[in-house]
Parts: C-alpha cells; sequence; structure tokens
C-alpha cells in the first residue's frame, strides 16, 4: 500500500547497543518506513556528535543501502546542557552541542531536530533562564538555517511548554523559517486535561509551523512507558485530523524497549497500532482529495 505519510520508529523502542545496521534492519523488518535517532543527555549518545566525517558518511551510505532514512532526530541532550541555565559554561555547552547536532544531520540526511521544549530541567526556572534560552535560541536558529535543517520544539512534561500555544510564543519571538514545532500529543493531553482546555485548539494554534509529530501513549501523571493501546487517553484520531489540515507528514511512534525478550513483537504491534491510526485519517483524506481531481 503507498501512503503518503511516514513513520518513524523511535531509537529507545529498541535494545540499547545495536548497531545503526541492526536498527536500520528492524526499523523496515517491523512496519516503520524511517529511524529516529535519539542524541540524548548520556555520555555514549552525545559522542555521536563528536564522529569524525568518515563515520557519518558511512551511517548515511547505510541508510542509502537499506532504504531506511534517518530524517529526524530527537535531541534531548539539553535537558543536561540546558540553553537557559545559570551556569555560563553550560550555555556554552548547550550551544556547541546545537551546533554539532546541526552538522550531524546535515551529513546524515537527518531533516527535523526536534528541540526539548525547557529552559532549563534541573535547575530553578527564573526570569534570567527564561531569557537566556530565548536569546540563546536566536543563535541556534542560525546554526540551523545555515545547515539548511528545521528545528521544532517537543512539546513537554513541565509547564514551561506543555502546549503548542506556548511553543509558538516563542516560534513568534524568534521569527524564523527555520524554528517551529513538533509536538508530542502524549503529552498535549495530559496538558489539556490538567488545563482543561481543548487539544485540537491547541493543535491548530500552531498551523503552518508543525513539521512533524510524536504519537505516544499517555494518561493524567504518566508521561512514558505505556505501550500503545494499554488504557491512556491520547485522542489519536483528532490530533491526527488536525495534522492532516496542516499537511503534516511526519509522525513517530515514541516509546521504550524495557528488556521485553520479544521486543521485536511488541514493535511490530506498535507500527499495526500507528498504521491503523493513522490510515483511517490519511486513506480517507487522500480518497477525498482524489475525488476532486
Amino acid at each position: 500500500m503507498s501512503r503518503s505519510y511516514s513513520l518513524g520508529l523511535y531509537e529507545k523502542a529498541m535494545p540499547s547497543g545495536l548497531s545503526f545496521a541492526r536498527m536500520l534492519e528492524l526499523t523496515k523488518e517491523t512496519g516503520f518506513d524511517r529511524l529516529e535517532i535519539s542524541i540524548d543527555e548520556t555520555d555514549g549518545r552525545l559522542a555521536r556528535l563528536d564522529w569524525p566525517d568518515s563515520q557519518k558518511q558511512e551511517l548515511y551510505r547505510l541508510t542509502r543501502e537499506t532504504g531506511v532514512p534517518i530524517k529526524t532526530m530527537c535531541l534531548s541532550g539539553h535537558r543536561k546542557y540546558p540553553l537557559g541555565s545559570h551556569d555560563e559554561g553550560t550555555r556554552r555547552r548547550s550551544l556547541d552541542i546545537a551546533k554539532k547536532a546541526v552538522d550531524f544531520s546535515a551529513q546524515v540526511g537527518v531533516r527535523v531536530i526536534q528541540l526539548a521544549g525547557y529552559d532549563v530541567y534541573y535547575e530553578e526556572h527564573d526570569s534570567f533562564t527564561e531569557g537566556m534560552f530565548l536569546e540563546n535560541l536566536v543563535k541556534v536558529a542560525e546554526y540551523a538555517a545555515q545547515g539548511g535543517v528545521v528545528l521544532g520544539f517537543e512539546t513537554m512534561e513541565t509547564p514551561f511548554m506543555d502546549t503548542v500555544a506556548k511553543a509558538m510564543k516563542y516560534v513568534r519571538a524568534v521569527g524564523s523559517a527555520w524554528l517551529g514545532v513538533y509536538p508530542d500529543i502524549g503529552n498535549l493531553q495530559n496538558a489539556a486535561v490538567l488545563y482543561g482546555s481543548d487539544i485540537r485548539e491547541d493543535l491548530m494554534c500552531g498551523a503552518g509551523h508543525i513539521f512533524a509529530m510524536h504519537l505516544k501513549e499517555t494518561k493524567p501523571g504518566v508521561y512514558r512507558d505505556m505501550r500503545f493501546g494499554s488504557g491512556g487517553h491520547t485522542p489519536y484520531e483528532r490530533c491526527l485530523q488536525c495534522a492532516a489540515r496542516q499537511r503534516v507528514r511526519l509522525f513517530t511512534g515514541e516509546f521504550w524497549h524495557h528488556g521485553e525478550e520479544d521486543y521485536q513483537a511488541e514493535l511490530r504491534a506498535a507500527a499495526r497500532f500507528l498504521r491503523e491510526k493513522i490510515d483511517s485519517v490519511y486513506l480517507e483524506e487522500e480518497t477525498g482529495l482524489s475525488a476532486l481531481s
């Protein structure tokens, strides 16, 4: 079946320690279209940003050979090294991570970097951290523009940026075509319940600026580690309808491996679950568009 969207597999849904060659193979074998690479706060994954050019080129070669691209990056390393930190050295490290992430992406074929929507995480938020976050975000957007890679805020589990509306405040403040939103709809639904708001209205706040979407199972107070279809409250169809109206075409299933022996079965089950949700909206949309042609 030919589909008009791309479904990505989050790297951490597989056991750590697998080679990229194996991860790319598993992505295809279990029903996904592409791999989303993780650059988190661990030393091992941050070290990828310091790979020599030859190693980055080898990874790009593998994506071409397998036919499984790495179009998106989840850059959560800024949780440990935030753009808004009170510490000047930490802020310098944060900007270095951002610049290297753009350079890495440009060489490997990543089109969208998902930025964690935190000014700080392990520090106390205040007006200084918020101001430094915005000041350094302008610099990061300039790096992205030079590298030809777009940045999209992830909507998080903390009040600083747990809605699309809050993310758009910074998108508008920076005013760069290279900065938008890559929302997590599981987190958004938790925020909608918390604030008594409508997730669809929030998603439409980002119209024209949403580059991709994380699909994740959550419930009130629980933001991760849930299996798809296990009693969460994420309103997939409503969110996907908003995505279709905005012509969003990149989706990633965000879930984690926790030592399951038959993890490949878990991957296949997730792919089936997510395909069913997306197809129910996008295939209907394509049928409607065909009728107009």
